[in-house]
């Protein structure tokens, strides 16, 4: 894979935005549209199931149904395209337009203090600048392009 396209996949934070729930062509988005369809009209079944099967985890149905509602809906098209999803905070795509840079590493004031995340994901964040800076950009999505972003 080209670099622009690696670009198109990887915030500039270094998360893979197509391994995110919120991105609207990733596969968390595609499964929970199919397992949507499949499931069809299971609510009327869920219901019987408590009984029929003895089973009280088939009650918290409707709200498994609506987590796959929120998943099978969502529209993001990755932080190079349109405004984050999930943390509403981050100022990263911002900052590294400001600064003319693809990634944090690239800047020169990196690390920073800019980047609007909790101490959780501002570690992961400094971790994986870190990494593609030690392996090039390409190299890092290669490593992390098949893993989970959870």
């Amino acid at each position: 894979m080209n670099y622009n396209n690696v670009l198109n996949i990887l915030g500039p934070c270094g998360l893979n935005c197509s391994k995110c729930f919120a991105f609207n062509n990733g596969t968390i988005k595609q499964l929970s549209t199919k397992l949507k369809e499949n499931l069809g009209n299971f609510d009327v079944y869920a219901q019987r199931f408590v009984e029929l099967l003895d089973k009280s985890v088939f009650s918290k149905y409707p709200e498994f149904k609506e987590m796959l509602d929120y998943f099978s809906n969502v529209e993001c098209k990755g932080c190079r395209n349109d405004e984050c999803k999930l943390f509403l905070s981050c100022k990263v795509k911002q900052c590294s337009k400001d600064h003319s840079v693809d990634f944090c590493f690239q800047c020169e004031e990196f690390p920073c203090k800019k980047h609007g995340f909790d101490e959780h994901l501002e570690k992961r964040w400094i971790n994986i600048q870190y990494k593609m800076r030690e392996i090039g950009v390409k190299g890092y999505y290669n490593e992390i392009k098949d893993l989970p972003r959870y």
